[in-house]
């Protein structure tokens, strides 16, 4: 079995207008990337932050509700070795108090622990009435 299809010419204008793989890097995502997970425990946030410096890094919560990475110069004389910021919206059931970071061969990794309240309620007996009215019955 043998199939043939016609052949198309294209015209030196849509050369150009076509992606190439050699215009872009290897690299797809965007240089201030974050990658985030969640645990059962906590959520995991992990951003690649080749040449800056420990001391360049600026982890904060803001209002208990942002997390705030970015980095900034240690002295007005140095700036840093990479422009970064990134600010993240926190769910609301998070340890704001037990965020932890750490900043290992590069790479940045912020935890933050959730919180498991639970929405119980009490109902005192003395409130309960003698006699319970039934006022309406499901369909």
């Amino acid at each position: 079995m043998e199939f043939s299809f016609p052949s198309y010419q294209l015209s030196p204008l849509y050369h150009y207008l076509l992606p190439s793989p050699a215009l872009f890097s290897n690299q797809l995502l965007p240089e201030n990337h974050v990658n985030w997970t969640q645990t059962p425990e906590a959520h995991v946030y992990s951003a690649d932050l080749p040449g800056v410096r420990k001391e360049e890094i600026k982890v904060e919560v803001e209002d208990s509700r942002y997390l705030i990475i970015r980095t900034e110069a240690i002295d007005d004389s140095t700036k840093p070795a990479m422009d970064f910021k990134r600010k993240f919206r926190l769910p609301g059931s998070i340890d704001s108090d037990g965020i932890s970071a750490k900043y290992e061969d590069g790479v940045l990794t912020v935890t933050v622990p959730r919180t498991f309240r639970r929405g119980g309620f009490y109902i005192d007996p003395a409130d309960v009435p003698d006699r319970v009215e039934v006022l309406a019955r499901a369909a």
